[in-house]
């Protein structure tokens, strides 16, 4: 079907996604004939306006896996499994299905009480680092910022915090798609279905517990496959945006001489990331229900379509050059858009959680700087997300809240 697929995998997708971006743009346009690991073929749409279309428009270009034309091509024990499968949950329905499990979702996060949340974050946040301040340096990525993520996400989940820390854990090895998914994957279900038992059971002021509640009238079953998406969604982009947005102060003067006096500077920065250095960075997956053309490209009716938000991102057709001129402009597809977009709910809960944990560490760690050279930081190997395999850091010891 695609002519010189370029593989969505190796070491230029992390270390120079932009370039690669450009490439793309410049031999095949906005739809992009790629290849995922074990050589499945698929499309990746990069072109702002293609994407717009593709998301927004759910008649033609389908979410359910039900219509791909490549599932025999699938090898055996494919890492993308996890997350491209035929499991009905939220993200690979459709029609009224789609939109009964996106009300009970959209009111489970809307009933999370925001002032709370940032009372939450905060105490966690400061309690996180109180465990590394005194030394004189760390990883922020192992101490701070996927673990701060893991215990808000779990905090609305009603997990206990070690709950919380083992399903985020759980979940990015299940996203990374390598070897380790599988199995990863099959914990998490197993957590997941004590969590929704118990939720059952004895009903809580939490997200699961609300989804229960709600008269979409979930089945043990969907509420499981759901909670795994919500989680999945929470903790990898709240994890990810929250290490790429220090990463971006931590090497930028322009952030880093200004974030401590104004709170301005720090939503402008988590802003900029997610033009530049967006989380989700592919979004899967939607397939045509008939042939149609996209972009100069012939898309067959159940071809894989993945959604390139970070390449739409970087489209000149919408990007504006140099660095920080975003300033409010958000009209970034990080979020995606339509109907499977991320729910407004959760973009202000996920903002919330990341604001508080730039401003808490900053002012808990004025002269924090970053311990090697901004080239010299690492990124993930996912094809789905964005974000520091490590970010190490040094400072002053500084003494624990209740030593001030």
């Amino acid at each position: 079907m695609n002519t010189n697929p370029i593989p969505l995998y190796g070491d230029r997708f992390q270390t120079d996604p932009v370039g690669l971006y450009r490439e793309m743009r410049e031999t095949h346009g906005p739809v992009v004939p790629i290849l995922l690991a074990g050589n499945v073929p698929a499309w990746l749409v990069i072109g702002y306006r293609e994407l717009h279309q593709v998301a927004t428009n759910s008649d033609v270009f389908a979410r359910s896996t039900r219509h791909w034309n490549a599932w025999g091509r699938v090898p055996e024990g494919w890492p993308m499994t996890p997350i491209i499968n035929q499991i009905p949950s939220i993200l690979y329905s459709d029609g009224e299905e789609h939109r009964r499990r996106a009300r009970a979702i959209s009111a489970a996060l809307e009933a999370v009480d925001r002032h709370e949340l940032r009372t939450v974050t905060t105490r966690m946040a400061d309690r996180l680092v109180d465990g590394f301040c005194t030394s004189t340096g760390a990883d922020l990525r192992q101490v701070y910022t996927s673990r701060l993520a893991g215990l808000v996400v779990g905090w609305t989940f009603g997990l206990d915090d070690a709950e919380g820390e083992r399903l985020s854990s759980l979940i990015t090895a299940l996203v990374d798609a390598d070897e380790d998914s599988a199995k990863a994957q099959g914990e998490t279900f197993a957590l997941l279905s004590e969590l929704a038992a118990s939720r059952a059971a004895r009903p809580g002021h939490d997200v699961p517990s609300r989804m229960f509640a709600h008269p979409a009238g979930y089945t043990p079953q969907e509420i499981v496959e759901d909670l795994l998406v919500v989680l999945a969604a929470a903790t990898q982009n709240v994890g990810e945006w929250l290490g790429n947005s220090l990463r971006l102060v931590l090497t930028d003067d322009r952030f880093a001489a200004s974030v401590f006096g104004a709170r301005s500077s720090v939503r402008e920065a988590l802003n900029e990331v997610l033009w530049e250095d967006t989380p989700c960075q592919v979004q899967p997956a939607r397939f045509p229900t008939q042939d149609v053309e996209l972009g100069g490209k012939l898309l067959r009716r159940g071809d894989m379509v993945l959604l390139g938000l970070a390449g739409a991102n970087h489209d000149r057709q919408v990007h504006q050059g140099a660095a920080a001129s975003h300033g409010g402009n958000h009209a970034h597809l990080s979020f995606s858009r339509g109907e499977h977009g991320c729910p407004y709910p959760a973009q202000e809960i996920a903002e919330i959680i990341t604001t508080v944990g730039v401003e808490v560490l900053m002012d808990r760690l004025p002269d924090i700087e970053l311990a090697v050279a901004p080239d010299e930081v690492r990124w993930r190997h996912s094809p789905w997300m964005r974000g520091v395999v490590s970010l190490p850091v040094h400072f002053s010891p500084a003494p624990r809240m209740g030593e001030v």
